[in-house]
């Protein structure tokens, strides 16, 4: 367990911060960015999350992503893509199984929501629109974790689920929408 018994450290203060492996690189490096946004995502959908509670299953799935998040931004935090982890004290790392979990609940919100027949404006009720916010800046942490995946090895699982927590965003944005019945269509040129 963690144990936090200072919340400042001062040793920052240069634009310095400490990976998971001790070393130390700027606050702007791109790994820093990638698991920055990650976190930023969470914190997203931790707002989301204030406007679930009449639904329960909704709520407890975005509480398991919101842990998955805190895994996926120790695994970003930690150089390597884990196959060179010391077997004794492995690294945390996103897991082939997290990523189906994502897949299965997408699957299975997408079976009750009306087929889409137009691309959809973010918004409808508070949830659905927090969580098309939650999708926007998914994919901007998925940007930045596909830069950092091109500059230096990271765990490929990383990838795949930060891709795929955009797409259970939007399904379930839907699910918020009544089922999708109060998607806000997109009508093209409609304001020419």
């Amino acid at each position: 367990m963690v144990q936090l018994t200072r919340i400042y450290t001062k040793s920052g203060d240069k634009g310095k911060t400490a990976l998971g492996n001790g070393k130390r690189v700027a606050k702007n490096d791109i790994r820093v960015a990638a698991y920055g946004t990650v976190d930023e995502t969470n914190a997203v959908i931790g707002v989301a999350r204030l406007h679930s509670a009449d639904d329960p299953e909704t709520d407890a799935m975005l509480a398991r992503i919101q842990n998955d998040l805190f895994d996926l931004g120790a695994d970003l935090c930690t150089p390597g893509d884990g196959s060179d982890d010391n077997p004794d004290q492995p690294s945390l790392r996103i897991t082939a199984r997290q990523t189906e979990r994502l897949e299965q609940e997408i699957d299975a919100i997408n079976a009750g929501l009306d087929p889409l027949k137009s691309f959809i404006l973010p918004g409808g009720s508070a949830l659905a629109a927090q969580l098309h916010v939650a999708r926007t800046v998914s994919r901007r942490a998925e940007r930045l974790v596909v830069e950092l995946a091109g500059i230096e090895a990271i765990n490929p699982e990383a990838v795949r689920y930060i891709n795929r927590l955009s797409d259970h965003m939007f399904v379930l944005a839907r699910h918020a929408n009544n089922g999708g019945k109060d998607d806000i269509l997109w009508k093209p040129g409609l304001t020419r």
